[in-house]
């Protein structure tokens, strides 16, 4: 399945204030292209890369034809903006409840996690943690089994599929989500502010 953070619809593209020709001209042709498995449509599925969007929304060449392109009413960009800080204000205001676990079982489900996303079945002695492991890794393992059982905060965020302040948002919530596991776990800290530095 694709994610969703990553690309955006053809109309998500056109609430960011995209005409069809600017599609067309400046984006070309769609990097993900298809039937929706969910549901009983014709209608192909149009899906672009989010940092592509955002790239040729910074050049020249995007510029000129937003300027000319119909609907980009100061309205619609006040509009926009409302939206944006909309949304910012609601991931700031919700609460992150972390999961509080023991060191050994949170130790023994971020392996079992671990486990399933490299698809490799259970050592001979269940869901322990290998004595090849390093601290490090060990470590990594539970910032991600912990940011996966977030994940439902992303809810945050439906609506927002290629809306203006949507990457923003994304980094916001991903910047807590660490910053709330950090506080919960004190030891798993310093990967948190890792994991900030380098998504963003």
């Amino acid at each position: 399945m694709t994610d969703r953070t990553i690309y955006v619809t053809h109309v998500g593209v056109r609430r960011r204030g995209w005409t069809d020709t600017m599609v067309r001209d400046l984006l070309g042709t769609p990097d993900v292209q298809g039937r929706d498995p969910r549901r009983w449509s014709l209608t192909p599925v149009r899906l672009y890369l989010l940092a592509r969007v955002e790239t040729v929304e910074r050049t020249p060449e995007f510029a000129g034809s937003a300027a000319l392109a119909p609907g980009r009413s100061a309205a619609a960009l006040a509009h926009a903006e409302r939206r944006r800080a909309a949304v910012l204000a609601a991931v700031r205001a919700e609460p992150v409840e972390v999961p509080r676990l023991p060191g050994p079982e949170l130790e023994r489900r971020a392996v079992r996690h671990r486990r399933l996303l490299t698809a490799r079945s259970p050592g001979p002695d269940g869901e322990s943690v290998p004595p090849e492991v390093s601290r490090e890794s060990l470590t990594r393992w539970q910032v991600s089994y912990l940011r996966q059982a977030l994940s439902r905060y992303e809810a945050l965020l439906d609506g927002l599929y290629g809306e203006t302040g949507r990457g923003e948002a994304e980094r916001l919530l991903r910047r807590r989500l660490y910053e709330a596991i950090a506080a919960a776990y004190p030891a798993l800290a310093r990967e948190c502010r890792r994991r900030i530095a380098v998504e963003g």
